[in-house]
């Protein structure tokens, strides 16, 4: 392309800097809250690039960040990628096995770390895996007792220029990493450049994504080293909304305070930050009367989650993305014409994945290979292509054999689709249960469970069978624990559901395991009750039939 009209970030950080200098972005940190605005923003952002440049960090350098959601860390979001180096966000929940497998195969020169996480690295930090990294630095203004070199971020920047020439970038160039979880193995690796970031930043800025403006306060609980925080910390600053950061580990108490003090209108995490929410507005009293919007992703919101809101004036938005799509794909907006429907219908298609952003296609393939039709009953697996969907992971030409077919993404959700073209995911492919030869949605179950009050949490697996090759087994996070609620939870799913669907047993546990990005962790239950021996149910006599 001739110069200038490439697809890169910088054109972002210049609108904010010079259309909105006075909007501002208030973080949470170790030392309370600060505050400040676009326009010093874009001085510190300088400084920082200037401080790498003196520091002798290659100009097409990976950097990783290991950090939660802060002003320092939004400052490394234009600061490296806008310098022409790649911002590699680094998930500190990981164990450290795969923290060093992450930073030796992205051959970071220099980690960002906050001073709350810097015993978890330095005890991550293997000098083979870490061979690579030149330098620390805490996202501070002094480091704390360590084995590490490390230097405080301000003294880092302290004295640069806050102006910066900054380079001509083409549309191709690095400028984002991250992995995936690596649940089932190590980590993949995704690059993202300059192009899809735009490009993403673009889409999810239309009315058909998360449709955010200039009068907007947005704070991402999601963590930013999750995917860049769903995009959001780019989205607000093209948008020239002002930028709320929740800080470490934030509690109920410290978003509902942020919420009410800062006016927040848009919001963004996974269902267990938001049931903590109105579990915290139980017992105290909380103004959410700015807060226009709740974006909820990574696995399904419970129903009675989403009608709360709605009782309280908020709009709950699900959206579903992944790690290798930058990460949005599909949001589940009404159409014109659905507000007039009924409860029951809205809240049908709002519970569901919902409709392709923009700027992407998809198709669903069965296990014939064939396209299933658009009736919401067929169901296969969801393929992605997109400007801002990867066709490749880093240095792993196994997985992307496996996963990429023609510049498709085979993403392993199981999904069908409604006759209005609303994606609704069936289950992952390795979640699905198999039993008698047919197969069972534990995403539907799941959904079902959580739709009864006394429900905060609930998952379903798979546990082997003699007969019927696998059973479901539901695993409650329940108020009360209770004989009577187990029956009540088994006819609940009944009412709905055939009866071979019905789980064998419904057992009750303190907490559903996490992943490190926060989603249920079906594999941990799996390994735990992978004997059919404890589960005190039987598979009924309408079980499915057996495959011939």
């Amino acid at each position: 392309m001739p110069g200038g009209t490439d697809q890169t970030l910088r054109p972002f950080l210049w609108r904010a800097e010079r259309m909105h200098p006075d909007v501002e972005i208030v973080s949470r940190t170790h030392d309370g809250i600060e505050r400040y605005d676009y326009a010093e923003f874009g001085g510190r952002v300088a400084r920082l690039a200037n401080a790498l440049d003196e520091a002798g960090i290659s100009d097409d350098a990976r950097i990783g960040t290991f950090c939660w959601n802060h002003h320092r860390h939004f400052e490394t979001y234009f600061g490296v990628p806008d310098s022409g180096r790649q911002l590699h966000t680094i998930n500190p929940l990981l164990p450290d096995e795969h923290i060093q497998f992450i930073v030796e195969n992205a051959s970071d020169e220099l980690l960002f770390v906050d001073p709350s996480l810097l015993e978890k690295l330095a005890g991550a930090a293997d000098p083979d895996a870490f061979a690579s990294v030149g330098q620390f630095v805490v996202m501070g203004e002094q480091v704390p007792e360590t084995d590490l070199d490390a230097t405080d971020y301000e003294s880092f920047i302290a004295g640069r220029s806050d102006e910066y020439d900054w380079p001509t970038l083409s549309e191709d160039r690095p400028a984002g990493m991250c992995y995936t979880s690596g649940t089932t193995g190590k980590p993949k690796g995704v690059e993202y450049t300059q192009q899809m970031l735009w490009s993403h930043t673009m889409a999810t800025l239309t009315p058909q994504g998360l449709g955010l403006d200039d009068t907007d306060v947005v704070m991402p609980v999601v963590p930013m080293f999750h995917v860049n925080a769903w995009g959001m910390p780019f989205t607000a600053t093209a948008a020239g909304a002002k930028h709320v950061y929740p800080g470490p580990s934030p509690d109920p108490a410290d978003l509902a305070a942020l919420i009410e003090e800062e006016g927040v209108t848009i919001t963004a995490g996974v269902p267990t930050v938001w049931l903590g929410l109105l579990e915290y507005m139980n017992d105290n009293e909380v103004d959410l009367s700015s807060l226009e919007q709740v974006i909820i992703g990574g696995s399904a919101a419970p129903e009675s989650v989403v009608r709360r809101f709605d009782e309280l004036g908020v709009d709950v938005l699900h959206a579903w993305g992944m790690t290798e799509m930058s990460p949005i794909g599909s949001v589940a907006r009404l159409k014109d014409g659905m507000d007039e429907w009924d409860d029951s219908d809205r809240y049908a298609k709002r519970a569901k994945q919902g409709l392709m952003v923009p700027g992407l296609e998809f198709k669903v393939i069965d296990e014939g290979g064939d396209e299933i039709e658009w009736d919401g009953e067929e169901f296969g697996e969801l393929w992605v292509r997109g400007p801002w969907v990867t066709t490749e992971y880093f240095e792993r030409p196994e997985a992307n054999e496996e996963d990429f077919e023609d510049g498709w993404l085979k993403t392993g959700d199981v999904v069908s689709v409604d006759p209005d073209g609303y994606i609704e995911i069936v289950d992952r492919a390795k979640d699905v249960i198999k039993s008698g030869g047919e197969w069972i949605s534990s995403v539907e179950l799941e959904n079902a469970l959580m739709a009864h009050d006394d429900v905060s949490e609930a998952t379903v697996v798979g546990v082997p069978h003699e007969r019927w090759q696998e059973r479901p087994v539901a695993f409650v996070v329940a108020s009360e624990e209770r004989e009577s609620l187990k029956d009540e939870l088994l006819d609940l799913v009944g009412e709905d559901y055939p009866k071979w669907w019905v789980p064998d047993d419904v057992l009750f546990i303190d907490e559903v395991p996490k992943t490190a990005t926060g989603k249920f962790s079906k594999k941990d239950l799996r390994e735990e009750y992978s004997d059919e021996s404890l589960i005190a149910g039987k598979a009924p006599e309408e079980a499915a039939p057996e495959s011939d």
